[in-house]
């Protein structure tokens, strides 16, 4: 009698990668290293192509080159970060530069990782699962919110409402508030309605794991770590009704 696949098995999906390299040697050899170890890799030839693809299959982890034809990889890069739905995506970048110079262009341009060539493809590896570790650590502190009792948080938002009313008089804060994207905006609105990540994902017609990316940028953005928090700083500021 055939096993049947549990709900529990089908829910466990291997990290989503996108590696991006004009070499064909380097990408084929690669991409099978990847695959033996698990990962769910797709490929791109240069920066342009793999824009296109990023976009339709929002991996989670981006393994790029730097010199491409076409599209680089700081201008693959720089199209992921002002995505809304990519912004928050790692990118490792996999350059021959090993200079510090160079290191240091990545990092300020937001690169999450810089691996010279060549490398050792077990380093690699352990690269790739720290950068995603990280990011799902990142992704379950926000989750982890999205358990909260709505009726609680209900009471909670009431009550920050009711205290600010009585202190319309005091100053704003004076300094800068931290710029929004529009989907960014949304979600914070709708968080300092009460909404859970559930109920969000399906008022904006995307996935939780979509908005658990977004409302963890939010905390990172206005500095706080409770969803509580987050809508205090948001009705301080006046950045939501």
């Amino acid at each position: 009698m055939t096993e049947q696949p549990t709900d529990q098995n089908k829910l466990i999906q291997q990290p989503r990668l996108l590696l991006v390299d004009d070499e064909p040697g380097l990408r084929t050899a690669v991409q099978q290293y990847l695959q033996d170890e698990g990962f769910d890799v797709t490929t791109a030839v240069d920066g342009e192509e793999g824009w296109q693809k990023a976009q339709q299959i929002l991996p989670d982890l981006v393994i790029s080159d730097v010199m491409m034809p076409r599209c680089d990889g700081y201008q693959l890069l720089d199209q992921l970060r002002k995505d809304e739905r990519l912004g928050g995506t790692p990118v490792i970048f996999l350059t021959a530069k090993g200079m510090t110079v160079d290191r240091t262009q990545g990092y300020l341009a937001g690169v999450d990782d810089y691996i010279s060539k060549p490398f050792d493809p077990d380093e690699l590896i352990a690269r790739v699962r720290n950068v995603v570790r990280r990011q799902e650590r990142l992704l379950t502190e926000a989750a982890r919110f999205a358990n909260a009792d709505v009726g609680q948080m209900a009471r909670q938002i009431t009550e920050i409402r009711s205290m600010l009313s009585q202190n319309e008089a005091s100053k704003a804060r004076e300094t800068a508030l931290p710029n929004f994207t529009p989907r960014e905006a949304s979600v914070l609105q709708l968080v300092a309605e009460g909404l859970m990540n559930k109920e969000i994902a399906r008022k904006l017609e995307t996935s939780i794991r979509n908005v658990e990316k977004y409302v963890s940028r939010l905390f990172i953005k206005t500095g706080t770590s409770s969803r509580t928090e987050l809508v205090r700083y948001a009705l301080e500021n006046h950045l939501v009704t």
